[in-house]
């Protein structure tokens, strides 16, 4: 198979059967991977009773979506497959998806990664249409929250795409390297998109490869689960890959706008997810500058390439940040 797909599953016996149909009925051929994490509901059975087509890879343990969906693309890569797409269980994809996005990446050799256009399951609201990193070291899904309209309607080169719902080239895949377990959940994939832009690759959004998804249905099962990755995970994604020459640029952002999520989530009473996440990433820092020695080693575009292709403002879903970065400007004499 020239095109594999795969998703990861955990505990995902009310989605996974619509996910699996709808690829099922995909206008291309495909391999469908589905990787388990460890689930311990009917999820596994399903796949084995209904869906004989389907490889099944099972983990002991819950590896997160980054542990899950490398062990799904290395068995791609070992079948031959040239490109692997990524979808998450509680999506439904249209049944021309995949054929959106491989053609894209027929058509444009340096492009590494595409993206979907994704809608909540009704189809009323923007999920995704791709991920922004920002001066402020905050990354974001473009459109998420805004109603579908001819504003993400144009096929266009972004700065980074959902794990959710695209497709990566095994060629660049093999040059910068896998998901990042350590990330877990969240975040992974505009790491990965980061390194593959400082590679060199580019990254496509295809508005007419379009999937359904079920906002948050993975991490609302476990409580303080956003809080605790997101403390981890924001200054791995920074210190890895932001190049040395625009670290004073954006490393006093990140440090206002990091301390402002950590005192919100003390003022929620999520101290247990605020010393864990704060813990671990002091524990994985050694970790992450080696990683950032050699991936900025091989960096192959310029300063000035990377500042021109991240957002140059705050996430729009930040207002109380908005309000602070407003004063920390009115104090140093400067505009936002």
């Amino acid at each position: 198979m020239k095109t594999s797909v795969v998703i990861p599953n955990w505990n995902g016996a009310k989605t996974i059967a619509d996910c699996l149909n709808s690829l099922v009925a995909q206008t291309l051929p495909l391999q469908i991977i589905v990787v388990d994490n460890g689930s311990i509901d009917r999820s596994v059975q399903i796949i084995k009773e209904k869906y004989p087509q389907v490889e099944l890879i099972t983990l002991p343990k819950n590896r997160g979506f980054a542990g899950g969906v490398n062990a799904g693309i290395k068995l791609a890569w070992e079948s031959g497959a040239k490109y692997v797409a990524l979808l998450n269980n509680d999506a439904v994809a249209d049944k021309t998806w995949l054929k959106s996005l491989v053609s894209i990446m027929d058509y444009h050799p340096k492009a590494g990664i595409a993206t979907s256009k994704i809608l909540d399951r009704n189809g009323n609201q923007l999920d995704s249409t791709g991920e922004a990193f920002t001066v402020w070291g905050l990354p974001y899904p473009r459109g998420r929250g805004e109603s579908d309209s001819k504003k993400y309607d144009k096929e266009t080169w972004i700065f980074g795409a959902s794990g959710g719902a695209s497709i990566y080239r095994v060629k660049m895949l093999k040059e910068i390297g896998l998901f990042d377990e350590d990330f877990f959940a969240y975040y992974e994939d505009v790491d990965l998109s980061f390194r593959a832009q400082l590679a060199g690759w580019e990254v496509a959004y295809v508005p007419k490869a379009v999937v359904y998804h079920e906002i948050g249905a993975t991490g609302a099962k476990v409580k303080d689960f956003y809080t605790y990755q997101t403390l981890k995970n924001l200054p791995m994604l920074m210190w890895k890959n932001v190049p040395l020459g625009l670290l004073p640029k954006v490393w006093p952002r990140f440090e206002l706008a990091y301390s402002a999520i950590a005192v919100r989530a003390l003022s929620r009473g999520q101290f247990g997810a605020f010393f864990k996440g704060t813990l671990m990433w002091g524990i994985l820092w050694p970790k992450k500058l080696v990683q950032r020695y050699r991936i900025q080693k091989k960096r192959k575009v310029s300063n000035d390439y990377i500042w021109s292709v991240i957002t140059h403002d705050l996430p729009p879903n930040a207002p109380n940040l908005r309000k602070l970065r407003d004063f920390w400007w009115r104090l140093r004499g400067k505009n936002a």
